[in-house]
């Protein structure tokens, strides 16, 4: 068998994350991811109005359990996403690296704020609600008191910039 000298490049199609599914996009359109250099990395799909409206139905459908859950329970589950994130510190060290066009450190630096920010919006689960819900004084004799709820489904826009850090620092509060 001859052997060859150089192998076809594999690129990656990555998947949408809807409904714990990891379906392609309804319309079967992609885009590609480049690097600053303008090298292409990886095909993204480009989502359709279709694959919007599963997604917000699939996020509607999960509000109840996961708003229903305990504070404490939310606060493991994000603590545990820092857990995951610190162990492939360096898979995502190489990959932000790669693509954003930095150096390892300041790469590395951009995981260990995002696992930090992990951390710190876990701790913040089960104390939001003492610190945001108070009573408030009125006039008579009655009590009113403030107790901050979920308010449902909302759509986040992560900036582009800083692509990791950036995610979690939207996606972390917004679930807490």
């Amino acid at each position: 068998m001859p052997e060859t000298s150089q192998r076809l490049r594999v690129w990656k199609t990555y998947k949408l994350f809807i409904g714990g599914a990891f379906p392609r996009s309804e319309s079967g359109r992609v885009y590609p991811v480049t690097d600053p250099t303008g090298a292409h990395l990886a095909n993204a799909p480009r989502a359709s109005r279709k694959d919007a409206r599963d997604a917000a139905a699939a996020a509607r459908k999960a509000f109840g359990r996961w708003s229903g859950a305990t504070a404490y329970n939310r606060g493991q589950i994000l603590y545990r996403i820092a857990e995951l994130l610190q162990g492939r510190h360096q898979q995502f060290t190489d990959e932000i690296a790669h693509t954003e066009g930095v150096t390892a450190a300041q790469a590395a630096t951009q995981v260990e704020a995002a696992v930090d920010r992990w951390i710190w919006y876990a701790g913040w689960a089960d104390k939001i609600h003492q610190v945001l819900g108070n009573p408030n004084p009125v006039a008579g004799p009655y009590f009113n008191l403030s107790t901050p709820e979920p308010t449902g489904t909302v759509a986040i826009l992560a900036p582009q910039h800083s692509s990791l850090l950036g995610l979690v620092s939207v996606l972390a509060p917004a679930i807490t």
